[in-house]
């Protein structure tokens, strides 16, 4: 067998099936050869190259698709944003039942130190605030917010204009664009195989031994929304069976998702597999970076679960009210999470002062949080990134039957 039949074999592979020889691969060499380190540079390499990429690839799709745009679109836009929220509303819900049939408490020791956040308020501000920084810092430091205001601002002034030439140049620079992150998207084999090896020689099982039913109940709930919840708001939206569509994006979005632990970072992925699903680049080009901040179901998880579990560890009351007003923060607070990996975690401090405990007390669940983070946040990572296309094909789809009827 030479090389070049390998090399001609591999090339002839579909770029699944190359992600799964890598995870493989990364696997084996996690758990029998693991201080060959030099392996996680590969995926330091991977997740790095996206995540540069990720920002100026939703500033120029977004700038493109809406210059582009036809007033159509904007009923879909209504569409995917009333399904991100109410699936992220609906994953609260889920976390407060998921803690009444599953109550956890855990041992707390000292103080972690963690940027706290403060309250509600303070949420919406840096929403507001975030959404207007400085357009070639939100792009230089991934601000997506700022991105998605900015790049709607630029896209609708230019369609305002209606210079045909202004309009060709952003599209040629978004083509571009794509085909350079297409090229690195090609090196993903290579990327999930240096992650999966970071992930297995790195995590080992004493977080499952010390924080095992934590985990059960965190995971439990987000495999359920996944699973059962998204599929149910398919369904009534479709009528028709959702889990060919619930099972394709988990393949090809949540598994580099759950690798990478960063919406941002695959961003990329999620705009090509809504390339292939067939669906309006000019839609999917600014649902993709919106469902990376706002489709946060996952986020919303970890935010409920982690503060009842610490209400049930100090013994804390929580009625049906508070339950509900948990939900709405968790809601809001889960849009607002920051996209770095633990970013829903710094949201816990929030939703713990309604049940007034103090932030010292709270940063301890932080610093949990932490600490069973390499579980935690892949699967809330690979939940939330293959729920934004899901939606997002939701939306178009239904438009779509309601075109033809």
């Amino acid at each position: 067998m030479t090389v070049n039949y390998i090399i001609e074999k591999w090339n002839k592979m579909s770029l699944i099936l190359k992600v799964v020889v890598g995870l493989v691969v990364g696997c084996v060499l996690g758990i029998f050869v693991p201080g060959f380190s030099v392996l996680s540079v590969l995926g330091t390499v991977f997740v790095g190259a996206m995540k540069s990429m990720a920002p100026i690839l939703a500033f120029i799709l977004i700038c493109s698709a809406l210059a582009k745009s036809s007033n159509s679109i904007s009923s879909r836009f209504k569409m995917v944003i009333f399904l991100f929220i109410l699936n992220t509303f609906l994953a609260s819900i889920v976390s407060v039942c998921g803690n009444l049939i599953f109550p956890v408490k855990i041992m707390l020791s000292g103080s972690t130190q963690v940027s706290q956040v403060g309250g509600i308020l303070d949420v919406l501000k840096n929403l507001v605030t975030s959404a207007v920084a400085n357009p070639v810092e939100s792009i230089a430091k991934a601000n997506y917010l700022g991105i998605l205001f900015w790049a709607a601002v630029f896209g609708v002034c230019i369609k305002k204009v209606k210079n045909q030439k202004v309009i060709d140049v952003i599209s040629g620079l978004a083509e571009a664009v794509s085909k350079a992150v297409s090229a690195i998207i090609g090196l993903a084999p290579f990327g999930v195989l240096g992650l999966t090896y970071t992930f297995i020689t790195e995590s080992g099982i004493s977080i499952f031994r010390d924080y095992g039913r934590l985990l059960i109940l965190l995971v439990g709930c987000m495999l359920f929304c996944a699973l059962v919840i998204e599929p149910l708001i398919v369904f009534t939206v479709l009528k028709k069976n959702p889990y060919p569509l619930i099972f394709k994006c988990f393949k090809e979005s949540g598994v580099t998702a759950f690798f990478t632990r960063s919406s941002a970072a695959n961003i990329p992925i999620n705009i090509r597999l809504c390339e292939k699903l067939g669906l309006d680049k000019d839609f999917y080009s600014v649902s993709i970076p919106l469902g990376a901040t706002i489709s946060t179901n996952a986020a919303a998880v970890t935010i409920s679960i982690m503060t009842l579990t610490l209400c049930n560890t100090l013994g804390v009351l929580v009625d049906t009210p508070t339950s509900l007003l948990l939900c709405i923060f968790s809601t809001v607070g889960a849009c607002g999470a920051s996209g770095v990996a633990g970013g829903s975690l710094l949201l816990i401090p929030m939703t713990c002062s309604l049940f007034n405990i103090s932030n010292d007390v709270a940063m301890q669940m932080v610093g949990v949080g932490f600490i069973i983070g390499t579980v935690q946040d892949a699967v809330e990572t690979a939940v939330n990134s293959s729920g934004g296309v899901i939606l997002t094909a939701t939306a178009e789809y239904k438009e779509r039957i309601e075109k033809q009827i």
